[in-house]
């Protein structure tokens, strides 16, 4: 007779970048369950996610982040992830209007007004391009385009090329960027552990700035990115070939709570 999880959980969404959100303080859910992930971010016969999220306590700061990947293997740190998980928080009361938590990377600050989330990333100093590529690290791998007539690419195919092609089975996210204006940039991405492109990426959109600036294809801090599923903005200090002070911007909203029955 095979065993049955009672779940609750949340969903959140920023910028069409969704996630199912889990209050794992009491240390409850079984983390090393792929199959219950995968399943659980199951468009069909689960929830529905771009991942999966749980928060637990933390000594060092406010909370832990633990992200999975749809696919439900633990993965590189999540930036929309981030500002979801840091509004779910704000939900729970565990703060006021800025915070800081653990995630894989390490300690990130955080703030929320009117359910706009400022997050501060990892600071950037290896940067490599690649004829009109570029390639860096933001909390996870990103390959960063520029492309003509962005919205006529198969984003799937053509990601999964690059993804396997020229990154191997560990892979990079990529990301298809397209210049709208001076300092705005519209992106389209394709994610590893979704295998698929998403409506957002936040480490991905941290990328695109941070390439385009370095590339002299905008010349301020603060660069708006426009994606398939809304709005984004990033600003960050340069200084000495390194960009600190890093931070992605914009709205993580609530969809859902509800309950969920899950045979182990």
């Amino acid at each position: 007779m095979s065993a049955e999880l009672h779940l609750d959980f949340y969903k959140y969404q920023g910028t069409g970048n969704d996630f199912v959100l889990i209050d794992n303080r009491q240390l409850l859910f079984p983390k090393n369950n792929t199959k219950l992930v995968a399943h659980l971010c199951d468009r069909k016969f689960g929830i529905g996610a771009d991942g999966l999220i749980l928060l637990e306590n933390d000594n060092s700061s406010d909370f832990k982040m633990v992200y999975y990947n749809s696919d439900g293997n633990q993965s590189t740190m999540c930036g929309n992830g981030g500002r979801c998980l840091v509004a779910f928080a704000h939900k729970l009361g565990l703060f006021d209007v800025e915070t800081s938590f653990i995630a894989v990377d390490g300690i990130h600050k955080a703030r929320i007004e009117n359910n706009v989330v400022t997050l501060w990333m990892n600071s950037v100093d290896n940067i490599e391009q690649r004829d009109e590529s570029f390639f860096l690290d933001t909390g996870s791998p990103h390959h960063v385009q520029l492309v003509q007539n962005l919205s006529n690419i198969d984003v799937k195919k053509e990601g999964a090329k690059l993804r396997y092609g020229v990154y191997g089975e560990k892979g990079s996210n990529i990301n298809f960027v397209n210049q709208l204006g001076e300092n705005t940039f519209r992106v389209r991405t394709y994610e590893r552990g979704v295998e698929d492109e998403t409506l957002s990426c936040g480490t991905g959109v941290t990328a695109v700035a941070i390439a385009m600036h370095y590339s002299k294809k905008a010349n301020t801090n603060a660069i708006a990115i426009e994606v398939e599923g809304g709005n984004l903005s990033v600003a960050f200090d340069f200084e000495n070939n390194s960009y600190s002070n890093v931070q992605l911007i914009g709205p993580a909203t609530y969809v859902f709570n509800g309950s969920i029955v899950c045979k182990l």
